[in-house]
C-alpha cells in the first residue's frame, strides 16, 4: 500500500515519464540473467526505478546509504544488498545473486554524480556482467539532478522543487569477458567496456530536436534571468535577452528570404551573430557560415556552391575589417546590411514580438523538422575550393550529446571561444554547445590577438578553451604562468599538436592539453582524449554512436584510409560544379581521407592525409612524418611539408621551415633517432618568416604545394 501511494505520489509530482518500454525483455526471456545499469543522479534514483520499472530487481546500494533512517525505511520496500564498489569482494555477491536468477540494479558510478554527468565508473559492475554473462539492460535517469535532493553543489546549477524526470529504457547488450594476460586486466578492460555502455546510453537516450528548439529547453531548465554571454562589449546577456535578439533579427531576415533558403552570414564573432543563427533557424532559413579571411575569390567560390542569393552582414563590420574591396568583388548576390534592416521592423513586428513571441515562442515560429538542413558550413579549401557541407538540426546535436556524454562541462564552466563561426569548430563546441547546455560563454572576435586572448581568459575567469595547435603555442607565449589558473578543459583541433605546445602547457601551466580529432563533414568532433580515456600521441576514442571502417591503401602497411557512419555525419555536399545540389553519402559513409591506425583499445593516432603521402621511387612517404622529424630537429619554430613533381624520383619532398639554420644534417639525425626512413628527409629545406595560414588557423597546403611548384 505504502509503494502504491508512493508511486502516486512521485507520478504526480514529478510527473515521470518511462520511455523505451519495448526494451524489456519479452515473457520468455525473464528467466535470463538480467543486470539494470543506471547513471546516478541524485538519492531519489533508486526509489524512482524502484516504483517505476516494470520489473522487480534487487537493488544495490552503497553501504552509506544505509546509515539514513529515512533511506533505511525506503529500502525495506525493495530486496537489496548494500556494498562497497571499490571492495573486489563484494561483487561475489552480486555475481551469486545474478546466477540464482535475480535481476538485478547497480549504479556503476557508486555515487551520486557531482557533476551533472557521467563520474568515474568504477570496474566491478563490468567484470560481473562479463564474468556472468549476463543480459544488460541499461536505464537513463534523467531530471532528479536538477532536484534538492542532487548533490550538486553551487549556485550554478539549476534546482526546482520538483523537476520532470524520465526515465528511458535502452535496449538490452552484453559484456563478454575481455581477453587478457591476467584478472587484474580483464576486470580492468571489463570496467572500460561497462564505462562506454553507459556513455552511449547518455548519448542514445538524448530526443531529436532543433536548434531553436534546443535553445527553449535550456531557457526553460535554467531560466530567462541567467546571464551567460558576452562579447568584447562586455555586457553580460541573459537567455531572456538571446531569446528576444534571436526572435527579432530571425523576423528581419525572414522579411528578405524564404523558408528553406540557404542565406549566406558574413558576420564576426559577437553576441549578435549567435542570436541571428538561432533567429535564422527558428524561422527555417538556413544560414551559410562564410568565410571573410578566404579573400574575394574564396567566398565568391563559397557562395556560387551553395546557391546563395541573399547574403547578411554588418556595415560596421565591414569597416572594422577593412572588407570593402572584398565584398564589392562578389557577383551575382544580393549583399544586406542588418543596419538597414532595423529600421524594417514595425510596430506590428514589436507587438508581435513583445506580446506573443517572447511568452509562447514554440507557438510563433514555424515548425522545423530536426532532419532538415540547419546550417551550411564550408571546408577550409586547404586543398582546392571550398565545398559546402550541409548539416542538419539533427548531427549538430547529435555531436553535442556525443561530446556531452564524455565530458563533463556544466553550468559552473565559461567557455573562451576565439575561433571563429564559419569554422565547424567554434560553430558547434563554442557558440552552440555551451547555450544548449547552460554553460557560460565568453566570444572574442578574433583567435590571433594571441597577447590579448590570454588576459581576456585571466579577467573573465573562463574554464574551457578551444584551439588549434598553431595558436595554442602562441598563447602560451605570451601568458603569464597564472593567466590560466581557471582553465579545466584545453581541447586541440583541427591540425596535429606539436609535441613542444603540450610540453610547454604542461610547464608553464600545468595543464595537460587534450587532441582532439574531426571534420567539418561530421559537425565535426570525431574523436577526443578525455580525462576519463587519454593517451599521449593519439586523438582519442571514437565518439559514442559512431561506426568505422578501415581500407587498405597499396604501398601503406600499417593502418588505413577511415571511413565512419553516425548521427553527426553530414547530410552531404554543395559543389561548386553541381551549385546547391546536395550529393549525399554513399550508405551514410563519409571518408575522412585520412590514414590512421586504432588500437586495441580504441585508440586512434593518426599518420596522416592520403593527399599528404608523397610517393618517392615507389615508395609511400607520409608528410606528417616530415613534419615530425622537422618539429623533433627544430622544436621551436614552425614547419610544413609539401611536394614537387620528379622525372627521375616521381616526387620530392619540399620542406618549408621559420628556422634558418635548419639543415638536412639535423633533419637526418632526427630521423635517425625516431626510427624514420631515409626517404622521409626533405631534399629542399625554404625558409619563410612565417607559413601561411587559412583564417581557420590550418596551414595553408595549397599555397605551399604552389611554392613548391615553382622553387
Amino acid at each position: 500500500m505504502l509503494a502504491k501511494i508512493l508511486k502516486l505520489l512521485c507520478g504526480i509530482v514529478f510527473r515521470v515519464e518511462v520511455r523505451g518500454r519495448q526494451h524489456l525483455p519479452s515473457l520468455d526471456q525473464e528467466q535470463q540473467k538480467l543486470l539494470i545499469v543506471a547513471n546516478h543522479e541524485s538519492f531519489l534514483d533508486g526509489l524512482l526505478l524502484g516504483l517505476f520499472l516494470p520489473l522487480r530487481a534487487t537493488f544495490v546500494v552503497h553501504t552509506t546509504v544505509l546509515q539514513s533512517p529515512l533511506f533505511r525505511l525506503i529500502l525495506r520496500m525493495v530486496p537489496h544488498l548494500a556494498v562497497d564498489p571499490s571492495n573486489p569482494l563484494a561483487m561475489k555477491k552480486i555475481i551469486r545473486l545474478l546466477e540464482a536468477g535475480e535481476n538485478v540494479v547497480i549504479f556503476p558510478e557508486g555515487r551520486i554524480t557531482l557533476t551533472g554527468s557521467l563520474m568515474k565508473v568504477y570496474d566491478g559492475p563490468g567484470f560481473v556482467a562479463a564474468k556472468t554473462g549476463a543480459t544488460i539492460l541499461p536505464v537513463r535517469v534523467d531530471g532528479a539532478a536538477r532536484s534538492y535532493f542532487s548533490r550538486l553543489s553551487g549556485g550554478n546549477y539549476p534546482r526546482q522543487l520538483f523537476p520532470k524526470v524520465s526515465l528511458t529504457i535502452l535496449p538490452t547488450t552484453h559484456l563478454p569477458m575481455p581477453e587478457a594476460a591476467n584478472a587484474r586486466a580483464r576486470r580492468k578492460l571489463a570496467g572500460e567496456g561497462m564505462r562506454d555502455i553507459m556513455q552511449d546510453m547518455l548519448f542514445k537516450s538524448r530526443p531529436v530536436k532543433t536548434l531553436f528548439g534546443s535553445l527553449l529547453d535550456a531557457i526553460s531548465i535554467h531560466g530567462r534571468r541567467t546571464r551567460l554571454v558576452e562579447d568584447m562589449q562586455q555586457i553580460e546577456e541573459s537567455y531572456g535577452d538571446l531569446l528576444k535578439k534571436s526572435l527579432a533579427l530571425g523576423r528581419l531576415s525572414a522579411k528578405i528570404t524564404s523558408p528553406g533558403e540557404t542565406v549566406g552570414v558574413l558576420m564576426p564573432n559577437v553576441t549578435n551573430t549567435i542570436c541571428l543563427i538561432f533567429g535564422m533557424s527558428a524561422f527555417r532559413r538556413v544560414p551559410a557560415m562564410l568565410n571573410y579571411t578566404a579573400g574575394s575569390s574564396g567566398l565568391q567560390n563559397a557562395i556560387i556552391a551553395g546557391n546563395i542569393r541573399t547574403v547578411i552582414s554588418s556595415r560596421k563590420f565591414i569597416s572594422a575589417a577593412k572588407l570593402e574591396e572584398t565584398v564589392a568583388g562578389l557577383e551575382n548576390v544580393h549583399l544586406v546590411y542588418l543596419e538597414d534592416l532595423l529600421p524594417s521592423l514595425s510596430g506590428w513586428d514589436k507587438l508581435w514580438l513583445i506580446g506573443f513571441a517572447l511568452w509562447l515562442p514554440r507557438l510563433a515560429v514555424p515548425h522545423a523538422n530536426p532532419h532538415d538542413p540547419a546550417v551550411v558550413l564550408f571546408t577550409s579549401g586547404s586543398e582546392g575550393k571550398p565545398k559546402g557541407v550541409v548539416h542538419s538540426h539533427h548531427s549538430i546535436l547529435s555531436n553535442i550529446a556525443q561530446i556531452a556524454a564524455i565530458i563533463d562541462f556544466s553550468p559552473a564552466d565559461k567557455f573562451m571561444m576565439a575561433l571563429p563561426l564559419f569554422h565547424a569548430f567554434g560553430f558547434t563546441c563554442g557558440a552552440i554547445m555551451p547555450l544548449v547546455t547552460g554553460s557560460k560563454l565568453f566570444v572574442y572576435p578574433s583567435p590571433l590577438h594571441y597577447r590579448v586572448i590570454p588576459e581576456v581568459i585571466y579577467d573573465r575567469g573562463c574554464t574551457v578553451l578551444f584551439g588549434t595547435s598553431t595558436f595554442l603555442g602562441n598563447y602560451a607565449k605570451f601568458a603569464h604562468p597564472y593567466d590560466f589558473y581557471r582553465l579545466r578543459y584545453v581541447v586541440a583541433g583541427a591540425e596535429k599538436l606539436n609535441e613542444e605546445v603540450r610540453k610547454v602547457w604542461a610547464d608553464k601551466f600545468g595543464i595537460r592539453i587534450l587532441e582532439g580529432y574531426g571534420a567539418t563533414e561530421c559537425a565535426p568532433v570525431l574523436a577526443v582524449n578525455t580525462p576519463m580515456a587519454n593517451q599521449t600521441g593519439s586523438v582519442g576514442r571514437m565518439l559514442p554512436g559512431m561506426e568505422t571502417r578501415l581500407e587498405s591503401i597499396p604501398g601503406i602497411e600499417q593502418g588505413g584510409r577511415l571511413l565512419v557512419r553516425g548521427p553527426n555525419v553530414m547530410l552531404g555536399y554543395y559543389l561548386y560544379d553541381q551549385p546547391g545540389v546536395l550529393q549525399t553519402p554513399a550508405d551514410g559513409w563519409y571518408d575522412t581521407g585520412d590514414v590512421v591506425d586504432i588500437d586495441a583499445q580504441g585508440f586512434i593516432r593518426i599518420l596522416g592525409r592520403v593527399k599528404r603521402f608523397a610517393k618517392i621511387a615507389g615508395e609511400m612517404v607520409s608528410l606528417e612524418t616530415v613534419e615530425a622529424l622537422a618539429h623533433a630537429a627544430s622544436p621551436e619554430h614552425q614547419h610544413a611539408a609539401s611536394t614537387q613533381p620528379d622525372a627521375q624520383r616521381g616526387e620530392n619532398i619540399v620542406l618549408f621551415s621559420t628556422d634558418s639554420s635548419l639543415t638536412r644534417d639535423s633533419l637526418q639525425a632526427a630521423a635517425r633517432k625516431l626510427g624514420s626512413p631515409d626517404l622521409a628527409v626533405p631534399k629542399k629545406i625554404i625558409t619563410l618568416e612565417a607559413l601561411p595560414l587559412l583564417g581557420t588557423g590550418k596551414t595553408d597546403y595549397v599555397t605551399l604545394r604552389t611554392m613548391a611548384a615553382e622553387a
